[in-house]
């Protein structure tokens, strides 16, 4: 099944396709495809916020804001997320989790996944309306449908082999 209708599923019913995802087993190619192309789409939703603030402080570029952006992004990010989910996989444990490492690897990068369309949305309502009740009402908005899908993911992925 294609990205984006899995993407547009997950909102539906996000325990069947955590549960498709982990029923091919374990394929780590799958998982960092999931983590690099969710942290690439965040950091062009970065791209809005960038160009304003270039544009009201000049002093620091838009080629310089990117760079640091994309740094960012794209390559240190991925690597704190593999340490989060390593920690989430070890707090499930204590609390009775079974599932593996990958499992839990799985459910927090298929979750960043699903999560970056609403990142370019936040970018958007960052670049073009700037700090307001928009832009809180957006971060939240966001920031409850991450963690609320992470949850159900992980749960999900504890659940065992």
């Amino acid at each position: 099944m294609a990205v984006t209708t899995e993407i547009l599923r997950t909102y539906r019913a996000p325990r069947a396709v955590m549960r498709r995802l982990l029923s091919d087993g374990p394929r780590e190619d799958r998982a960092i495809a999931f983590v690099m192309a969710a942290c690439f789409v965040i950091f062009i939703g970065q791209w809005p916020l960038a160009s304003r603030l270039a544009f009201e402080e000049p002093d620091i570029p838009l080629q310089a804001r990117l760079s640091s952006a994309l740094l960012v992004w794209v390559f240190a990010m991925p690597i704190f997320f593999y340490g989060l989910a390593g920690l989430s996989h070890l707090i499930a444990k204590v609390v009775g989790g079974q599932g593996s490492y990958y499992r839990a690897r799985v459910a927090l990068f298929w979750t960043l996944l699903v999560i970056s369309p609403l990142m370019l949305l936040r970018g958007l309502v960052a670049g073009f309306i700037g700090a307001g009740p928009e832009l809180t009402a957006t971060d939240i908005a966001v920031t409850l449908a991450f963690f609320t899908l992470w949850f159900i993911s992980l749960s999900e992925a504890e659940r065992g082999t």
